[in-house]
This record gives structure tokens, sequence and C-alpha cells, in this order.
């Protein structure tokens, strides 16, 4: 049995939660290393006993967090080319000083 959704909204308001629909047009989650971008989101937010949750649906893509300035000066303090300072970077949380070092260390393990 499906319920419409005036009956749905009713019973949450009798129940004290509240939600409200909020125009995005991107949703951005930051985390170590990298973005979790969601592109034309579907944004609610819902208070339920003072507690803001959001709900968010729609298109997502992760995405590397690093500047391209922060590849180039770990590519060329570390000789080595721009997608291998950009994975060192991902490893590292975007930590430039531990990429370039473990990009030497390995060098250095090649040699």
């Amino acid at each position: 049995m499906r319920m419409d959704d005036k009956a749905v909204k009713a019973a949450m308001r009798r129940m004290g939660i509240r939600s409200e629909d909020i125009p995005a047009s991107e949703v951005i989650i930051r985390s170590a290393g990298k973005d979790i971008v969601i592109s034309s989101p579907s944004v609610t937010k819902v208070n339920m006993m003072g507690q803001d949750t959001f709900q968010v649906v729609g298109n997502v893509v992760e995405r590397s967090s690093v500047s391209e300035d922060d590849v180039q000066l770990v590519s060329s303090q570390a000789g080595v080319t721009g997608d291998v300072a950009r994975k060192a970077l991902d490893a590292s949380g975007g930590d430039i000083a531990a990429a370039i070092i473990s990009l030497k260390d390995r060098k250095n393990d090649s040699d």
C-alpha cells in the first residue's frame, strides 16, 4: 500500500519532523585526497528533534582534491611526471612533503 505525499508530510509534522527542499546546483563533500561531487542534486533538509540532517540524491563523481600547483611542485621536486605526482599526492592525502619524500624514497630504492 502506497501513501500519498500529503499523508506522509502530515504524519511527519505530527511527529515533529520538518522537511524543506533546498535549491542547489552542486554538492561537494571534501575528504582527504578527494572530493565527492554531486551534480544536479535533489537536496532535502530534515529537522527532527532539533537535529538537522540532509538527504542528497544526484549524479556522483569523485575527483582529486589536489591543485595543479601542488602537482607541479611535487613533479618538479621529485623529478616525476604530473600523473605520478598526482597519484602520490592522492595517496598522501594531499600532503606535499609526504608525497615528495615517498617519491624520492621510491627512486632511491630503484637505483
